[in-house]
């Protein structure tokens, strides 16, 4: 999985937000790291819900603008809960090759 695609899973897990709401939890969660653009974002919206992983809970005007809010659906938090499994038996892995390194250089 893609880190922007992580990222806007991980911003709707505690719950609904509009898109401008996915843009600035992406950047937060990222500490600013990753910006996504408009096109990007609503690109990628439109390709998780086609995929079922999110879907619109509902739709509203404000200023004559219409406003969505997205919703993780539960297929999308099975596929975010394996992934985040993934990324941490990535990261234990790396931590202990690490670790054995440290030890390995201390040696010698």
């Amino acid at each position: 999985m893609q880190e922007p695609t992580f990222l806007i899973l991980t911003a709707l897990a505690q719950g609904p937000l509009h898109g401008y709401g996915v843009q600035q939890e992406v950047a937060a969660l990222s500490g600013g790291q990753v910006k996504l653009g408009a096109g990007t974002l609503y690109g990628a919206l439109d390709r998780l819900a086609e995929q079922r992983l999110i879907e619109v809970e509902r739709e509203e005007a404000v200023d004559g603008r219409r406003r969505r809010y997205y919703r993780l659906t539960d297929d999308g938090a099975g596929r975010l809960a394996a992934e985040v499994d993934r990324l941490r038996r990535n990261a234990a892995a790396a931590a202990a090759r690490l670790r054995r390194r440290a030890t390995a250089l201390g040696a010698t």
